[in-house]
């Protein structure tokens, strides 16, 4: 007996609809329906699943409906998975660990119906703990590896690169100021174009005629009457490849070699604030190899030692020396700063400076790295030059001497012996280094240039 035409759907109308689809008996409609009247269910029965989870995020990670199957979630993740891999996009790291935390609730059905009832704070609040006593989530390292079979597609591409060639480029603190951009020239190795990589000629045969492409040789030697020994060797002729090229069958342009030098002009962007040693990688630029991926070169900024000013992180630290009546009365310098520009410094009068003080400039120092507006301070290092031995009569040695504070009385008593000073110098004696003054103003600075350093505010 034929089966009977659901009510209301006629045969005259479903050709109306168009084309028919079958719709599985779990769907509660038996038989064949239209495919607008299948689509208008499966979108009312979508909605009704997705009003009895508490959450989507998980399913909008993956891009699958809350009514999805195991395959379709699978198949979600691992299309996903590759394209968000950090050895593909070192960028998408979070990325990656969003979407190996989705597929790990949803592809568990303990879990994914914890999460459906309670959404993700039921996953933070210990719905896990019932599982094994497993509180968090797992590596995304050790699902992707799980899910593709030990993950050896991804960790193997390390072997399958080439080397990596390091560079050292000569800058100037003026290059590290102001930015710039240099041409470095440098020679490297590139797959030829005429013969693609393979060193032959068009047509030409490549595999080794001794070992037939295998690389290994097998060798007999006659050990006694009826006795032979079989030992595997690299193959002599191709010394184990597999390709043996005949000198008349090389390709022209790389005679077999399979890679060509050509010259490779880089364009090295240095960015203000950059410092001594940093690295710029330039991904894929090295040299070419078949079968292998290019390997990065990397340049190392080597920066040169400037006559005025010396860096230190952000600060830039120059010498400066003045006299005893600068030191004593206020004193005005100009400074020429790497990009050009004189600054006046001045002091107030009354502010003595002693022999290594230390005063700074705010924001006149090196630009911050990657934040170029904001700069670190200029330090002074003062010394103070003293006149020489001489340099004002006696008779007017008491008038200089009423300007300053007066002097403390010292009483000699009758076992107190006078003695005279005379410089070091000239007394050092023999095996005896001779004192430098500055060498301790030097090591006081390097320990405390950050305590005692004063800055200029006006």
């Amino acid at each position: 007996m034929p089966a009977a035409e659901p009510h209301g759907e006629s045969p005259a109308r479903n050709a109306r609809l168009g084309p028919s689809i079958s719709i599985s008996e779990d769907d509660g409609v038996p038989g064949r329906v239209p495919r607008r009247v299948a689509e208008r269910r499966r979108r009312r029965w979508t909605s009704a699943v997705r009003k009895m989870v508490k959450e989507t995020g998980y399913y909008d990670l993956l891009g699958v409906r809350p009514g999805a199957t195991l395959d379709e979630i699978k198949r979600a993740y691992r299309r996903l998975a590759l394209r968000y891999h950090p050895d593909k996009n070192p960028s998408e790291g979070e990325r990656f660990k969003q979407i190996s935390q989705a597929y790990e609730v949803l592809s568990d059905a303990h879990k994914r119906a914890l999460y459906d009832r309670g959404g993700e704070r039921a996953m933070k609040e210990g719905g896990l703990g019932n599982r094994g006593g497993n509180s968090g989530f797992g590596s995304p390292m050790d699902i992707f590896d799980l899910f593709f079979g030990g993950g050896v597609r991804m960790r193997g591409r390390a072997d399958r690169r080439g080397k990596t060639v390091v560079h050292q480029l000569s800058v100037s603190l003026e290059d590290l100021y102001n930015g710039t951009t240099r041409k470095l020239s440098l020679q490297k190795n590139v797959i030829c174009r005429k013969c693609g990589g393979c060193g032959v000629r068009e047509g030409a045969q490549r595999r080794c005629p001794k070992c037939h492409g295998s690389g290994m040789e097998v060798r007999i030697h006659q050990l006694g009457p009826s006795m032979i020994q079989q030992i595997q060797t690299v193959c002599s002729q191709c010394q184990g490849q597999g390709e043996w090229i005949r000198p008349r069958d090389c390709c022209l342009t790389c005679n077999g070699r399979k890679v060509v030098r050509e010259k490779k002009i880089l364009s090295v962007h240095l960015d203000k604030g950059m410092k001594d040693g940093q690295k710029i990688t330039f991904h894929e630029e090295g040299d070419q190899v078949p079968g292998l991926e290019p390997g990065d070169i990397i340049i190392v900024l080597d920066q040169k030692e400037h006559p005025v000013f010396r860096r230190s992180g952000d600060d830039l630290i120059v010498k400066r020396e003045i006299s005893l009546a600068d030191a004593l009365c206020g004193c005005r310098q100009v400074i020429r700063t790497l990009d050009n520009r004189s600054l006046l410094i001045s002091s107030q009068p009354g502010d003595v400076i002693r022999p290594g003080d230390l005063k700074c400039v705010p924001n006149e120092g090196m630009p911050v790295y990657r934040n170029p507006f904001q700069k670190g301070k200029l330090i002074l290092q003062f010394q103070v030059k003293f006149p020489e031995p001489g340099w004002l009569p006696t008779d007017r040695l008491r008038q200089l001497q009423a300007f300053f504070p007066p002097q403390e009385e010292v009483m000699a008593t009758e076992d107190t012996e006078e003695v005279e000073l005379s410089d070091l110098m000239s007394h050092g004696g023999p095996g005896r280094r001779p004192y430098a003054g500055e060498a301790y103003h030097e090591d006081d600075f390097e320990d405390g240039v950050r305590q005692h350093v004063q800055c200029q505010t006006s």
